[in-house]
């Protein structure tokens, strides 16, 4: 059924096809292929789809999650991404690794020369870094203050905006941390 309503290249078809496929019959080949589809979708549904993968596939198997920590380096941006993406996940949810140090340097050494899907990512996990990790908070800022990656970009109310001092701020008052 998910085959089925993946090769309708339908974009809400593929949405669903996602959420029904067996995750365990996923492999390097079979996500290669899946990305390679996406990228046929413009822009937004392309990070979308590739983002519902992550969220309700890639991270809900063992194997799957070891291929997205293979994926820092891969020549497909919409993998960095998801490697990426996956490290903020694990902060948000509680998970905080012992390599974000490790991390902060790739991230300074890397953001700015990123494509954008993936530098929205690397940003995430930064904001999240320095949500959680006091120690790494004043670096995380000035990060976010050299790159000036959505400096004034607008949100929605109620919404946390991406720039990281302004993100950083806000999400830790909400948790008194």
């Amino acid at each position: 059924m998910a085959d089925e309503l993946w090769s309708s290249k339908s974009f809400f078809a593929r949405q669903l096809a996602i959420l029904i496929m067996d995750k365990k019959l996923l492999t390097e080949e079979g996500v290669d292929h899946l990305v390679s589809d996406m990228d046929q979708h413009n822009q937004n549904e392309k990070l979308q789809l590739i983002d519902w993968l992550m969220a309700n596939q890639l991270t809900k198997d063992k194997k799957t999650i070891a291929l997205i920590e293979s994926w820092e380096d891969s020549q497909s941006s919409l993998k960095r991404r998801v490697y990426w993406y996956y490290q903020a996940h694990l902060r948000w949810t509680g998970k905080i690794q012992a390599n974000s140090e490790a991390l902060l340097s790739k991230i300074e050494n890397k953001i700015e020369e990123e494509q954008p899907e993936v530098q929205w990512a690397m940003n995430f996990a930064t904001a999240w870094i320095g949500v959680f990790e006091k120690k790494y908070r004043s670096r995380c800022i000035a990060l976010g203050e050299k790159t000036g990656l959505y400096k004034g970009q607008m949100v929605s109310k109620g919404c946390t905006p991406d720039y990281l001092p302004e993100f950083i701020s806000i999400e830790s008052k909400k948790r008194n941390l």
